[in-house]
């Protein structure tokens, strides 16, 4: 493999990649995916709790909630905008405070305190709002809550909804089609078209042209995983890991799409192989969507092992560390497809001269 020729073909694939319908198609699924499952199951993540306060008198209620943690709070101008705002649910609710709030309260009096909650938000939003402010509005007045609140998790605690459950769908697709599917369409498509037969003509051989090609089809593979997991703000805290997991996995898949392409006669075959070996390489995906199956049958399929690592870090909150055994089996199958493609390569190479 000569790297300056490797070179000239990766730099060729981005080139050209803008005038092919297989980029577009690999850059807009995952997109499209991703907005149909937000759509229908909302976000992987679901938002921080909104609260709007209107402050008419600089309350130290309204400094201190703007100092919380997991509550997104912002000050409103006018009550009007804040009705507005909570009705049209661009707000979880809404806090209104007189001028004279914290003086009333501190001198023994019941100030009125004007709460509004949007209808269409969640239930535990509202609860966790309530709460919060009777707590900051406690703070103010000096006295102790009659109650602590003890938040107890009760049914199964390892129940992980189906939206989650979906992201390993979607980082799948994101990465097959752009690491699998383009590469192996792209080299069936210049076997038929001779381009190829013309560029072996020239000292730029097969190793280069595989390189060059499963380089650009690595790269957006990564890319396109990585902008499927901030659309559904999946990194966990852990960008660089994310990072690493989805590197592995777009070489396991690009290596197959490198063989496939090479083996395929025609674009039929080609379709017909993905078909039949698609739900065997999608089988991991199945067993996290339904959790009560026998787990493990997955772990005979090697897109598990990149794929679970994305899922634990993501959903579970696990660390790299913990993932690394699951990472270095990919990396294992990685290494092991590299002498089947170069095999595949020179058995494409021998039928080739034998149809000239």
């Amino acid at each position: 493999m000569n790297p300056k020729r490797a070179w000239n073909v990766f730099a060729r694939e981005v080139r050209l990649s803008p005038r092919s319908p297989l980029v577009f198609f690999a850059i807009a699924m995952p997109l499209i995916m991703t907005f149909l499952i937000s759509s229908v199951f909302g976000s992987l993540f679901e938002a921080n709790p909104t609260l709007g306060i209107v402050d008419d008198g600089n309350s130290t209620v309204a400094a201190a909630a703007l100092q919380l943690e997991g509550i997104d709070s912002v000050i409103v101008p006018d009550v009007e905008t804040l009705q507005a705002k909570v009705e049209s649910h661009d707000l979880d609710a809404g806090l209104v405070l007189p001028a004279d709030f914290d003086a009333t309260l501190q001198a023994g009096g019941q100030p009125d305190l004007e709460f509004y909650v949007s209808g269409a938000s969640l239930a535990s939003n509202r609860v966790i709002l309530g709460i919060t402010t009777i707590d900051l509005v406690r703070g103010v007045s000096g006295s102790q809550p009659p109650v602590t609140v003890v938040v107890t998790p009760v049914g199964d605690e390892d129940y992980i909804p189906i939206g989650d459950r979906l992201l390993p769908t979607m980082v799948f697709y994101a990465v097959m089609i752009a690491a699998l599917f383009l590469p192996a369409a792209s080299l069936v498509d210049e076997r038929e078209k001779r381009t190829l037969d013309a560029v072996l003509v020239t000292p730029t051989r097969i190793s280069d042209v595989l390189v060059g090609k499963g380089s650009f089809a690595v790269l957006l593979a990564v890319v396109m995983g990585l902008a499927t997991l901030a659309l559904n703000n999946a990194f966990a805290g852990q960008p660089v890991a994310m990072t690493l997991i989805l590197l592995v996995g777009s070489v396991m898949m690009a290596l197959v799409g490198l063989a496939l392409g090479l083996w395929a006669r025609d674009v039929t075959t080609m379709y017909t192989a993905i078909k039949a070996g698609g739900i065997l390489i999608f089988l991991p995906v199945i067993f996290v969507l339904f959790p009560g199956l026998p787990q493990w049958i997955p772990k005979l399929i090697p897109t598990y092992y990149f794929l679970q690592p994305i899922y634990d870090i993501a959903i579970r909150g696990d660390t790299f560390a913990d993932v690394v055994p699951e990472l270095l089996i990919a990396l294992a199958f990685c290494v092991a497809l590299v002498p089947l493609v170069a095999w595949v390569a020179r058995w494409s190479q021998r039928q080739l001269a034998m149809t000239v």
